[in-house]
């Protein structure tokens, strides 16, 4: 039996969230302009989860969990603003859909920005865990009387997600305060367990050494409260990862646009399992009298019917507040520091950026390093890492599983708990996997959290053909990155600019991707010397968005000139192509990809009156060919000839053959044949 105090409150909560699911019901017409779902039957889960949470923790909760919102204290007003895309909905702003939360309130449990794709928030979540685990190990974690927990709210059908055992597998591997608690309704859409899963959250969980996994019915509030209480407890003394599989039936639509008689055809079995008439008979049994629970009953269905009347009235958001909240406010505007000190030997690119990261990992406690083979036995497969776990131990530079989705989408969790990450795939190539939490995770969190939640990160991406590195070791990915809103892309030609750009993407709140040609790295590519510099000083930063005119050339009215807009190895093979010709070529480094410094661009171009894009990319539907639209779009009136593009052959992969790859990518011949084409155009 539990205490009476808390049945009411219980009841008081499920009572609220089943008269909203009635009155969108009975309202459909108006809140059906916008997609939403509701917690019915699964609120007494829901809410014993809520019960649990303290303001030190951190939730996860998934679309359908209105009800625990309610459990922590939202009211029915705060998520009927989101229901109706309100200017003043306290999570988004408007901006996406119903029961997607992020808060920041310091009296709640702390909910950081998640997408609605099934499955994908348990990297972030675990990301949080794994956050609270590498304070704890680092003696930085806050003075809580109880220790913080990560709850990771899912429904059981996401668990077949190939995301999911990512998750599972790192909290399982480091030993997380985590609690993956699954709400399993037989149901994905129209498709049900036995035809999707070969087995339940609770079974599979078996599989991963280290996750306890127990089994409950979550339709009974008491039952799911005294199991929770014990979880919960055991998590925060013993900092070890639980899975609570919660069987509940599911007794409204999947989202109000796929309808529940459109297919089920167990609507009467899962309505004898509502969890609401089994909480009315815990609150008899315990001593409430009928008319008590009527009374809580009418004050939610006069609070609830108050609150929506409310809602509907409240502000639209404006056309000018689509524009906030993309990025952040970053500190770093100007460049600082020296640039070029005297030293006497000049140090390349690959250790200009380890001298960056060990001087950050020096300074800030909350700086940390991890990836595939990073750590002490290798320091990664370029040396980009070397001693650091020696110097600065295993908890903060660490190995991961091969695991990219779960390297790029953790630091979202990571971030929110105060830590700022700076995490690496091995290869350009080896991006693809970590793109879904990239896209919908790291770059949109702070755009739909309305800013609360901006991703503080860096993620090394070594790119890049060389060496005959091969189809899986050599390709150019930045068209991609640059098609994604919400995220910073560098991409340096030399080791100054790494280590300045690196310095200011850490004291950046906002996700940076910073491209690190590989064969920049050591400058063992023939005319490649001037990657290797003069180490800037431990201050130096270089703000994004801030193009170098590496060769400048002035104004001619009987010669013909050309500016080059390029990046990365393109310098380099510009450079060189342009040698016996300086005073007719001017060329822009672009060093950051996004931010672009247009304004550089454009002044060169109006100067020159012609222009080449040399990249490595395969150049059809690249960024390239986007940047030679938006210069001939800004600047044709004074252009002599169009604007022209040189890259990579069309082809779909690198070859492993020397002479193929020499003929897949571009060279200094063949920039130089550009160059004369376009000067004599």
């Amino acid at each position: 039996m539990l205490e009476k105090n808390i049945l009411k409150k219980a009841f008081s909560t499920m009572a609220t969230a089943k008269t909203m699911a009635e009155l969108y019901e009975d309202n459909f017409k108006i809140v059906s302009k916008y997609v939403h779902a509701t917690s019915r039957g699964h609120e007494a889960i829901q809410i014993a989860m809520a019960m649990h949470l303290l303001p030190q923790d951190y939730a996860f909760p998934y679309y359908r969990d209105d009800a625990m919102l309610l459990g922590i204290g939202m009211r029915p007003y705060d998520l009927m603003l989101q229901l109706m895309a309100k200017k003043d909905d306290p999570f988004s702003g408007g901006r996406t859909y119903y029961c997607h939360p992020s808060l920041k309130d310091a009296d709640k449990p702390k909910i950081p920005h998640q997408s609605s794709a099934t499955g994908m928030q348990a990297i972030p979540a675990t990301g949080a865990a794994m956050g609270f685990w590498y304070k704890e190990n680092t003696g930085i974690q806050e003075d809580n009387e109880l220790k913080p927990i990560v709850v990771c709210s899912l429904g059981d059908a996401s668990v077949t997600e190939g995301e999911i055992a990512e998750a599972f597998q790192m909290a399982a591997l480091k030993q997380l305060p985590i609690l993956y608690l699954v709400q399993d309704n037989g149901w994905d859409i129209s498709a049900n367990a036995a035809e999707t899963r070969a087995q339940n959250a609770f079974e599979y969980a078996k599989g991963f050494h280290g996750i306890e996994a127990i089994t409950i019915d979550g339709a009974n509030f008491t039952e799911s409260y005294l199991a929770l209480e014990k979880v919960v407890k055991t998590i925060r003394e013993e900092r070890r990862p639980f899975l609570v599989h919660a069987k509940v039936p599911l007794l409204n639509h999947h989202t109000s646009g796929v309808r529940m008689e459109w297919y089920r055809d167990d609507l009467d079995e899962a309505k004898s399992r509502d969890p609401y008439p089994v909480l009315i008979h815990q609150l008899k049994n315990i001593g409430f009298l009928s008319s008590e629970i009527d009374e809580i009953e009418k004050n939610a269905v006069t609070n609830v019917k108050a609150d929506f009347e409310k809602a509907q009235l409240a502000e639209d958001p404006k056309p000018e507040d689509l524009f906030t909240h993309d990025f952040a406010p970053t500190p770093i505007t100007e460049e600082v520091g020296e640039r070029n000190p005297s030293h006497e030997e000049k140090v390349v690119m690959v250790d200009c950026a380890l001298f960056a990261v060990e001087e950050l990992m020096k300074k800030h406690a909350e700086c940390l390093l991890y990836g595939q083979d990073v750590g002490g036995r290798l320091g990664g497969v370029f040396r980009e890492a070397a001693t650091l776990a020696q110097k600065f131990g295993d908890e903060r530079v660490f190995n991961t599983p091969i695991q990219e989705a779960f390297i790029v989408g953790s630091t979202v969790g990571m971030s929110a708990v105060g830590l700022k990450p700076i995490v690496e795939v091995q290869f350009a190539d080896y991006i693809w996997p970590g793109l879904n939490q990239l896209f919908t995770e790291v770059s949109r969190s702070c755009y739909l959290s309305n800013g609360k939640w901006p991703v503080s990160m860096i993620l090394r991406v070594p790119i890049g053909a060389y060496g005959s590195g091969g189809p899986y070791h050599s390709s150019s990915v930045e068209s991609v990155l640059t098609n994604i809103r919400g995220i910073k892309i560098a991409y340096p030609s030399n080791g100054a600019d790494l280590k300045g750009l690196m310095k200011a993407a850490y004291y950046d709140p906002n996700p940076v991707v910073i491209l690190e040609h590989k064969g920049l790295y050591w400058s063992k590519v023939k005319g490649t010397d001037a990657a290797r510099v003069n180490e800037p000083s431990e201050d130096y930063m270089l703000p994004f968005g801030k193009a170098n005119i590496v060769q400048e050339i002035w104004e001619q009215e009987t010669v013909e000139t050309i500016t080059i807009i390029t990046y990365g190895m393109g310098v380099h093979w510009a450079l060189n192509a342009s040698a016996d010709i300086k005073n007719q070529v001017e060329i822009i480094d672009l060093r950051t990809l996004y931010p672009l410094d247009e304004e550089s661009i454009f002044k060169s171009v109006k100067k020159a009156k012609k222009c080449l894009v040399v990249t490595e990319e395969p150049t059809n539907n690249s960024f390239a060919r986007s940047l030679a639209g938006l210069i001939q779009e800004n600047c044709f009136k004074h252009l002599d000839a169009p604007v022209m593009v040189i890259g990579s052959e069309n082809m779909p992969a690198i070859p492993l053959n020397s002479t193929l790859e020499f003929t897949m990518i571009p060279n200094v011949d063949k920039v130089r044949a550009k160059m004369e084409e376009l000067l004599n155009y």
